[in-house]
């Protein structure tokens, strides 16, 4: 508890230097927050002069209509600044796998960059099959649930092509793993989606005891107190990954109240219940090594893909997204 603690402290100091620079030049401060974080959960100093020198050199390399050009900006430096000790040399490694992707038939978006960062963070050199291999987990995926998978899924889309799985063996598992949630009480949408992306990066364990571990842990948030949104079925996800599930609840419901305690954050309480657990589980992710690789880029895409979201919404990118289910 004392480094989630410590996480939570640095993380303020962290939002408190993003908002004095950028308050004003940011629609939504949640943006600000997701940055923040992810110098937590990757466990990585913050220079504000480094960081803003590397966000303008992204708007300034990047086309006059690229997302790069926005808020999106502050997402990637981030991201960028966190996993490379020279994030500027990353950059064009960082574009060329953006373009494979769109070669590949993904759209031209926000949730596109941030898949080319996965591939990035992955250092593979085999951008062409890998994102052809993607597009067809995408595909598949649309085949099964067509309303409910957009865009937003192409982060998931990538990581579980990055996996060495037959693509009909994930689909299966991912579907399997949906039809039991929803028998036993989550509800059917695109977060219980999401969920099943998840956990199916779970290999070791059957779907069953997946489903079995979702659900203790969903009634276990419920005893203490936790009103389990569908917005956090992801979160419940994360969590089975973990073992002393009662242990850890406590953590996060006590770094969660710890937020929501904060003046600049106490109109922000489902962002910082999403902190809450992330800030817990990387804490256990140090002391597991055998956990550190799988979960830790989890939970990254798991804030990357909700920091698209939430600026897909602001530009209204959501609303034409959503008239179409994506591509």
């Amino acid at each position: 508890m004392e480094n989630a603690n410590r996480s939570v402290e640095s993380y303020i100091q962290i939002y408190s230097q993003l908002r004095d620079r950028y308050r004003w030049k940011v629609t939504d401060q949640s943006v600000l927050m997701m940055v923040a974080s992810l110098y937590i959960s990757n466990n990585r100093s913050f220079d504000i002069d480094r960081f803003t020198e590397l966000a303008d050199y992204i708007k300034s390399e990047s086309g006059l209509f690229s997302p790069l050009r926005s808020e999106s900006r502050f997402t990637f430096a981030a991201m960028l600044d966190t996993k490379f000790d020279d994030p500027k040399e990353k950059f064009p490694a960082f574009i060329a796998a953006y373009q494979a992707l769109v070669s590949a038939g993904f759209s031209k978006n926000t949730f596109t960059y941030i898949s080319a960062m996965l591939l990035v963070t992955a250092n593979t050199e085999n951008l062409k099959p890998l994102s052809e291999r993607a597009r067809v987990v995408y595909k598949k995926m649309r085949e099964e649930h067509l309303f409910l998978t957009g865009h937003s899924d192409y982060p998931l889309a990538v990581m579980l092509a990055l996996n060495d799985r037959q693509t009909d063996e994930v689909i299966f598992h991912i579907e399997d793993l949906y039809s039991k949630l929803s028998q036993n009480g989550f509800r059917k949408g695109n977060e219980l989606q999401s969920m099943s992306h998840i956990l199916s990066l779970n290999e070791k364990n059957h779907a069953d005891d997946m489903v079995a571990r979702s659900t203790e842990i969903y009634d276990r948030m419920g005893k203490e107190g936790i009103k389990v949104k569908t917005k956090f079925y992801p979160q419940v996800a994360l969590l089975t990954f973990l073992e002393n599930e009662y242990d850890n609840l406590l953590e996060i419901k006590e770094v969660w109240e710890h937020l929501n305690a904060e003046k600049l954050f106490k109109w922000k309480k489902d962002i910082n219940f999403m902190m809450a657990v992330n800030f817990v589980i990387s804490d256990k992710i140090d002391q597991s090594s055998l956990l550190q690789t799988n979960l830790s880029t989890t939970i990254e895409t798991l804030i990357q893909a909700q920091q698209a979201a939430s600026i897909a919404a602001i530009s209204g990118a959501a609303v034409a997204a959503s008239s179409n289910g994506g591509e």
